[in-house]
């Protein structure tokens, strides 16, 4: 097992570690070059000072007097004693040529040899050099005195090795502090900037965070559903291709506003919203999504996730599935009702009305094949034949009469393999079940023919009114057209554009999704959806659908006209 203190280090202490490091070595290293260039510094203005000094002390005229005295020390010691204490060197020596010293800071040193080199003053030239003398080791100026064009004397200023070290400590004293409080300001605010790394990262360190980006990635590509990641300002920070192709971007989407993609308009408030939202149904130009948003928050509103589940297949199957049920249904109720006739025909056979019985079940059986017979024949694509039947079922069911007009005709095979019957069944059906429904309201309908008594018109006999729903389904032309129109109440003009939005209703919340539904499913065939009043006064659909050349994927959007 491994131990805690064995843990690797996370990356905000790998980083605060090596930053320390690193700014310990920048300090240390600019100590030691100051200390340096102080030192060489130092030694340079000790060099000048004592040169500055001999040389002054070579050219003042009271030295060549008292040189040429029969007791030189005896002027120029507290002279030079005066002169070393103002100048702040360690030592002011005037000697004879020989050496032999004049003056000197200890006394017992006068009249004894000067240790080292005298022989470029000798000869006229100031020099200097570090050497060892009684002071110590010192660095030194050696100068002529100089009386009518003759060396007659030398003088000898300079400043002790330790003297200098002593300045040199104070300096490196003051710069070690300096130095101190820079490590420390930088480490205080190294140590400030790792921890809100260490917030950031988790105090994860770069192995864990390597291996989390690998997983991220797998993850984010291996999933076949939509996820987007939006940033604070609602621009797309991440996208995996699931999303791309659900919502028909291309990777240059990352970077971009939501607002600008181009998605429909309730989709992009879905996106841009601040509240999250949990399976919303929206729908593209091509697509049925369902929509889930969780914003991102840590002290402050970073994001949003997004997940995006596609439901177009399980829409048009959930639109065949209403349909069978409605045929099922609508069997159900002709298996009732033919059970009601039965005992009808029955009971007047009982009863000895054996004409009646017959011309009554001759006029229903008639009624009931009339309608059969006149949608096998005009529509021989079995889906639609059979959503025909069952609608009109459904529709006579809600008192609503469905009929298939003359000029309807569409021969078995002739539907391309781009325009599947799912997609026929979401049109027909939806425009259908909307006209039966507008139909079917109180109120609606058209005037029907006088009831007659007799053949004669029966006197003050209101006008009755009539649901009807009228379908047109034909071939022809290289397109397919379905019309449906209805005796409904129709559909306001400044509503002609919204009743395809989804979500529109007149029916209350939670409706409005059959239109936007019809019209893309057209827009997947490349056809156009046309919106006018019909012959009823309701509305009346008619959709157009190519049958040779279908509008590639990405075409324009059906036109809605009112």
């Amino acid at each position: 097992m491994r131990l805690p203190l064995l843990r690797p280090r996370s990356l905000a202490g790998q980083l605060f570690a090596m930053q320390v490091v690193l700014v310990a070595a920048i300090v240390a290293g600019c100590a030691v070059f100051a200390y340096v260039t102080d030192r060489a510094q130092a030694e340079e203005t000790a060099r000048r000072q004592s040169t500055a000094t001999a040389t002054a002390v070579a050219k003042a005229p009271s030295v060549a007097e008292a040189v040429r005295s029969a007791d030189p020390t005896a002027t120029l010691q507290p002279y030079a004693e005066a002169l070393r204490r103002e100048s702040g060197v360690t030592f002011v020596v005037v000697m004879a040529t020989d050496g032999t010293r004049w003056t000197h800071p200890e006394p017992d040193e006068i009249g004894r040899t000067y240790l080292g080199h005298i022989e470029p003053a000798v000869a006229g030239r100031t020099f200097s050099e570090t050497h060892m003398g009684v002071l110590g080791p010192s660095v030194r100026t050696v100068t002529p005195v100089v009386a009518d064009g003759e060396v007659i004397a030398l003088v000898s200023a300079g400043i002790t090795i330790e003297r200098i070290s002593a300045q040199v400590r104070e300096q490196v004293t003051a710069l070690l502090v300096m130095a101190g409080a820079a490590l420390a300001l930088g480490g205080v605010g190294t140590y400030v900037i790792n921890a809100r790394l260490r917030r950031h990262t988790k105090g994860m360190n770069a192995a864990e965070l390597s291996r989390m980006h690998d997983y991220h990635e797998a993850a984010l590509h291996a999933v076949r559903e939509g996820l987007v990641m939006l940033d604070g300002q609602r621009r797309i920070a991440l996208i995996n291709d699931g999303a791309r192709d659900l919502l028909g971007v291309g990777e240059e989407a990352v970077g971009t506003s939501v607002a600008d993609l181009g998605l429909p308009t309730s989709l992009t408030g879905a996106l841009l919203s601040s509240e999250p939202r949990v399976d919303e149904l929206h729908l593209t130009a091509e697509r049925v999504l369902m929509v889930s948003t969780r914003p991102v928050i840590g002290g402050e509103r970073r994001g949003t996730v997004v997940t995006l589940r596609d439901h177009t297949e399980l829409q048009a199957l959930s639109g065949e599935l209403d349909s069978e049920r409605c045929f099922t249904q609508a069997l159900r109720s002709q298996a009732h009702e033919a059970a009601n006739r039965l005992h009808t025909v029955v009971s007047l056979i009982e009863l000895g009305r054996s004409d009646e019985a017959v011309r009554f079940a001759t006029a229903e059986l008639e009624l009931a094949q009339a309608l059969t017979d006149r949608v096998v024949d005009a529509v021989a694509e079995p889906v639609l034949a059979a959503l025909l039947l069952g609608k009109a079922a459904q529709a006579n069911e809600r008192g609503v009469e469905l009929v298939l007009t003359d000029d309807s005709h569409i021969d078995d095979g002739l539907l391309p393999p781009t325009l599947p019957p799912r997609d026929l069944v979401t049109i027909l059906g939806n425009l259908i079940d909307n006209a039966v429904e507008a139909a079917s309201d109180p109120g609606s309908g058209w005037p029907a023919p006088p009831r007659q008594r007799d053949g004669e018109p029966e006197p003050d006999a209101p006008a009755l009114l009539r649901a009807r729903v009228t379908v047109t389904a034909r071939a022809d032309a290289g397109e397919l057209l379905v019309r449906v129109a209805d005796s409904g109440p129709g559909v306001r003009a400044e509503d002609s554009a919204a009743v395809f939005e989804r979500g529109w209703s007149t029916r209350g919340a939670g409706r409005g999704l059959g239109l936007a539904l019809v019209r893309q499913a057209a827009h997947r065939a490349g056809g156009t959806v046309v919106l006018a009043q019909g012959p009823y006064g309701g509305a009346e659909f008619t959709v157009r659908l190519p049958l040779r050349c279908p509008a590639p994927s990405g075409a324009r959007s059906p036109e809605v006209v009112a």
